[in-house]
């Protein structure tokens, strides 16, 4: 199978912090919340807002949320904004290469898909079609019904406190006389 990289998990977790989320996370914020590098994070949410997956906000107080809704953002989306669409088998048509036909392959070792790219692609399409059968909506529901109860509302306060002392940070220097060193 396709080897799908870490920052297809990680995006898929931020993704699922920001289900239902009242402020915007910042990308630091996200990254400290998770335990993984702010500086690989910043590189996977800019996918992911190409993707129209999250829109960011700007400024001191800004940060990141979903640009649709979480039953709207299938796995699918996920993996493509991450990793691109790209094939999980690359042919290498090594059919038309075998030293008994010499220079040049017979049309009927050539003729159609080659057979093993034939299964490939099936695999790939059943692989696509199960990632696009289940939202992040469905797995924050799994989640909620896994976590307890207070769980979410200690993330959510959590993420709160932080985008409030970003927000109280700026506040608190605007118009500030310069500090003497």
């Amino acid at each position: 199978m396709a080897h799908l990289t870490g920052s297809v998990e990680y995006a898929l977790h931020c993704l699922l912090w920001l289900v239902d989320a009242g402020t915007p996370a910042s990308s630091r914020d996200l990254a400290e919340l998770q335990g993984i590098s702010p500086s690989l994070l910043a590189k996977i949410l800019p996918r992911l807002e190409k993707a129209g997956l999250v829109e960011s906000i700007g400024g001191v107080s800004g940060g990141y949320r979903l640009a649709r809704p979480a039953t709207a953002i299938s796995f699918l989306d996920v993996v493509d904004a991450i990793e691109g669409d790209k094939p999980l088998f690359d042919c290498q048509e090594i059919r038309t290469r075998c030293a008994v036909f010499g220079e040049r392959a017979p049309a009927w070792a050539t003729r159609g898909v080659c057979g093993i790219h034939a299964v490939m692609l099936e695999a790939e399409q059943a692989m696509r079609g199960a990632l696009a059968a289940r939202s992040l909506a469905d797995v924050h529901a799994a989640v909620a019904r896994k976590a307890p109860a207070a769980f979410e509302a200690e993330v959510r306060g959590w993420l709160e406190r932080r985008h409030a002392a970003r927000g109280a940070g700026r506040r608190r220097t605007r118009g500030a006389p310069d500090r003497i060193p």
